[in-house]
């Protein structure tokens, strides 16, 4: 803080002062300049406080600040653990129906929902090691999804059903009651995972792929066959590439992702419900 005082003495015309006179005006111009420099040194003092606590607390910003950005960097190695949500797609896909001297069925593009936030939701966990430098690492990959055909759709059929040829269409609701793997398509994949060039000090890009095996909740029924299956099972394995975006904020961080899985299932018909 700077203080800025202005004393002023008018000049005055006497046609005759007295000695006396002139001696108080001196005493009262030396206390005047006294007091101005007192008050000029006190104000010199405050500022010099003021602008040392400027630079004690622009300090201590930079450390705080340094001390985010550090947090921010890529280490040379760290362990994360995630969790994520999302909205799958999934492609059209033939549907083989087959039983030995029974039925030989094939049903052309059957189209898949997943109602990803209807319960049980989509949703996934990974495990992620980041190796020396944090540009490469490894990835466990859970991804609980689903899939529900739409049986309200008519669709192309070839073969035979129950050992009588099928019809060239049909509603799929003619021919099953269920067929879906709504308690899970389930995949547990592992990955390897590399980091590209940051687009800012906290935006990292990467990409990934890795390969896996299903693990889905089968549930399938004929209409016109007694029993289902509904179990858990293995039926097949599954590859997957990614690509997405990190956010990096002190102690964690966020990522937006996009995920291609390619899966096959072969799925026992147990009929044991």
């Amino acid at each position: 803080m700077i203080s800025l005082q202005t004393t002023n003495w008018p000049e005055s015309c006497s046609l005759a002062p007295a000695r006396s006179g002139r001696w108080l005006d001196i005493a009262i111009g030396l206390a005047a300049m006294a007091g101005i420099l007192a008050t000029t040194a006190q104000g010199i003092m405050e500022q010099a406080e003021a602008d040392r606590q400027d630079a004690a607390i622009r300090a201590s910003e930079s450390a705080v600040n340094q001390d985010d950005v550090n947090r921010m960097a890529l280490p040379t190695r760290e362990t994360m653990i995630g969790g994520y949500a999302g909205a799958p797609y999934t492609y059209a896909s033939d549907v083989h129906h087959t039983k030995s001297g029974t039925h030989d069925l094939t049903v052309k593009d059957v189209n898949w929902e997943a109602k990803p936030f209807k319960s049980p939701i989509y949703y996934g966990a990974r495990v992620i090691r980041w190796f020396e430098g944090g540009r490469s690492g490894a990835m466990v990959d859970f991804t609980h999804s689903k899939t529900l055909a739409l049986l309200e759709e008519t669709k192309s059929l070839k073969g035979t059903l129950n050992n009588a040829p099928v019809p060239a269409q049909a509603a799929l609701s003619d021919i099953y009651r269920k067929l879906e793997f709504s308690h899970g398509h389930n995949m547990l994949t592992l990955n390897g995972l590399w980091r590209l060039t940051r687009l800012a000090p906290r935006l990292w890009p990467y990409i990934g792929i890795g390969a896996g095996i299903n693990l889905p909740h089968g549930e399938v029924q004929l209409t016109k066959v007694r029993g289902r299956t509904y179990e858990y099972q293995y039926t097949g394995p599954v590859g997957q590439a990614l690509i997405g975006i990190e956010f990096r904020v002190p102690r964690m961080s966020y990522f937006l992702e996009y995920k291609f899985s390619l899966a096959q299932y072969n799925v026992p018909l147990s009929l044991r419900d």
